[in-house]
């Protein structure tokens, strides 16, 4: 019973208490102030980094991407070296991550997936900033690449975070890969119009709008005749930002012209069947 109150005695000792207090409180102040100064160094490396990746030319796409990997990276060494301030043998710390890692790996499995599809996305460059693409079933202009998710920006301006693992393992179209579009239209007319006349009128639309290249030349020609409408295809090249517009306005173009030299596209007509006064009783 004594040795047990000597050794209370001990634990309880004011200097002994003070001392403890003292080195542990130094150490959680010196492992803070190296975890914050740290983390504004950190940011300070990123942004010199995205810079100089800048303005060596290379993408903007790699360069978000692997910013945001050094960040990732360097913080990762700012944690151990906090801990290290703090008193915790980094030596078996990192035996814990490791063994941690194993397990997070497991249940973090579709994180590590779209780690290694964007690193993927980012070497093989499908798209890049600022492309309209449709991938995994969303389409829009692509805002970041991340290391876990593309964010892209729908016609509407809604966002939307779509797993990289999602758009790499899909099929991915790209509106903006090439520099130029080819514009397809399927303009009907009836069965008994005047052909020739039909391609003059659509010939004179297509000539008269100057956004349409010279080169491949546009196409005017019958593609297909059925029993009550005559098919006639119009193929024309533009610039890609030009697609939208110009395909609008030869539709609208197109349909007025052939109303006013009465070529119109001709209206559906469907057979309806109708019940005989017999079988009405």
């Amino acid at each position: 019973m004594a040795q047990l109150q000597e050794l209370f005695a001990s634990w309880l000792d004011p200097q002994k208490l003070g001392d403890i207090a003292l080195t542990w409180s130094g150490r959680v102040l010196a492992a803070l102030a190296i975890f914050i100064i740290g983390r504004w160094f950190l940011s300070a490396i990123a942004s010199s980094a995205t810079s100089g990746m800048r303005r060596v030319g290379l993408d903007d796409t790699l360069t978000r991407f692997l910013s945001n990997l050094l960040y990732l990276v360097l913080l990762v060494f700012l944690v151990l070296t906090a801990f290290t301030a703090l008193g915790v043998p980094t030596t078996n710390f990192l035996a814990i991550v490791g063994a941690a890692g194993l397990a997070l790996g497991l249940v973090l499995k579709d994180s590590l997936s779209n780690f290694s599809s964007g690193a993927m996305l980012v070497y093989f460059r499908p798209f890049k900033v600022g492309d309209l693409i449709d991938a995994a079933g969303v389409s829009g202009v692509v805002d970041s690449v991340g290391i876990f998710s593309v964010v892209l920006k729908t016609p509407d301006n809604r966002v939307v975070n779509v797993p990289n693992s999602l758009i790499y393992g899909g099929t991915i179209t790209n509106y903006n890969a090439e520099s130029t579009r080819r514009i397809d239209l399927l303009i009907p007319i009836g069965y008994d119009a005047d052909i020739p006349q039909a391609r003059a009128v659509i010939g004179a639309i297509v000539a008269a709008e100057a956004r349409i290249q010279k080169s491949p030349a546009p196409e005017v020609a019958v593609q297909d005749v059925f029993t009550t409408t005559v098919i006639v295809a119009v193929r024309v090249w533009v610039d890609s930002a030009d697609y939208g517009t110009v395909r609008s306005d030869l539709l609208e173009g197109i349909k007025r012209s052939l109303d006013k030299y009465g070529l119109s596209i001709p209206l559906e007509q469907r057979a309806l069947p109708i019940a005989s006064a017999t079988a009405l009783k």
